[in-house]
């Protein structure tokens, strides 16, 4: 078993959509990034890449490739997931912490839960997404930007 952590962050701006763990969430702002700047699973795909020593997204998806403008971070997750497997390796379970002071992102917790094990082929029970805030300190405190920290377990599959 090995054990991976992934953290992400990214501006908040204007006329783009605001999407967490592939649910896009009414909000005046959204996150900026060449993808859908999907900190939180950002994150997650850190973590579970590092768990498996394969690098980091940046790696695996640059922001120079065109080709991943705009994507959904729902299908970058896919590929990682096919990586790992091609590596020899499953994830056990993960766990996301995002860190924004505003919109309440309860509300959509359950959806951006069955998102991530859909997408890793985990139970639910396996997948644990969480919000906070900074309590107006920093960056995200402030409403500049979001971030989100992610663990991972993962196991070998030979």
């Amino acid at each position: 078993m090995r054990i991976g952590h992934g953290y992400d962050a990214h501006r908040l701006a204007g006329g783009r959509k605001l999407v967490l763990c592939g649910v896009e969430i009414p909000f005046e702002t959204g996150l900026l990034g060449h993808s859908d700047a999907d900190v939180a699973l950002h994150a997650l795909m850190d973590a579970l890449l590092g768990a498996a020593a394969l690098g980091d997204i940046g790696r695996h998806f640059p922001d120079k490739d065109p080709g991943l403008a705009g994507i959904s971070s729902l299908r970058l997750l896919a590929s990682v997931s096919d990586k790992l497997r091609a590596a020899g390796f499953v994830p056990v379970n993960v766990d996301i912490t995002i860190i924004a002071q505003r919109p309440k992102l309860a509300p959509y917790i359950l959806e951006m839960r069955e998102n991530v094990a859909r997408i890793l082929k985990l139970d639910i029970g396996s997948v644990s997404v969480k919000a906070t805030t900074e309590e107006g300190l920093g960056f995200s405190g402030s409403g500049e930007g979001m971030a989100a920290h992610a663990v991972a377990l993962i196991d070998s599959i030979r």
